[in-house]
């Protein structure tokens, strides 16, 4: 179940807890994709908040996906893919409640990976406050 990956001079491995079958060496694939959601969040809003003028300090990140394993091992009738994910972010900043959610607007329609997981039919609940 053990799989390493390189992106440039980086290692990634992804794995699945003993429980599953796995050796637990690394995160298992569907909380990989969360972690990268984080990222490319984080990183695009760091590209808008410059853009805007939005006085970013700093962005916390809590996410939590739903799945019917069902899917997964086999049942045709029940998506495989994630049918929710929940992101809340809390934003360190001396912006307004009003600036924040137009920075979560913004990055939602520009962060590659919230568009994939839209496009795919994922349900995409964010909540972004003031840390």
């Amino acid at each position: 179940m053990y799989t390493e990956g390189k992106s440039g001079n980086h290692t990634i491995r992804i794995d699945e807890p003993e429980s599953m079958g796995g050796a637990d060496h690394g995160a298992n694939p569907l909380a990989t994709l969360l972690v990268a959601l984080a990222g490319c969040e984080n990183v695009v809003a760091h590209f808008v908040a410059k853009e805007i003028h939005f006085d970013l300090h700093g962005i916390e990140f809590e996410i939590e996906g739903s799945i019917d394993p069902r899917g997964m091992m086999g049942d045709p009738s029940v998506r495989t893919q994630f049918q929710r994910v929940k992101v809340h972010a809390k934003v360190t900043t001396s912006e307004t409640d009003e600036r924040i959610q137009e920075l979560q607007r913004l990055v939602d329609v520009r962060c590659p990976i919230s568009t994939t997981l839209t496009a795919a039919g994922v349900t995409l609940i964010a909540n972004w406050t003031k840390a």
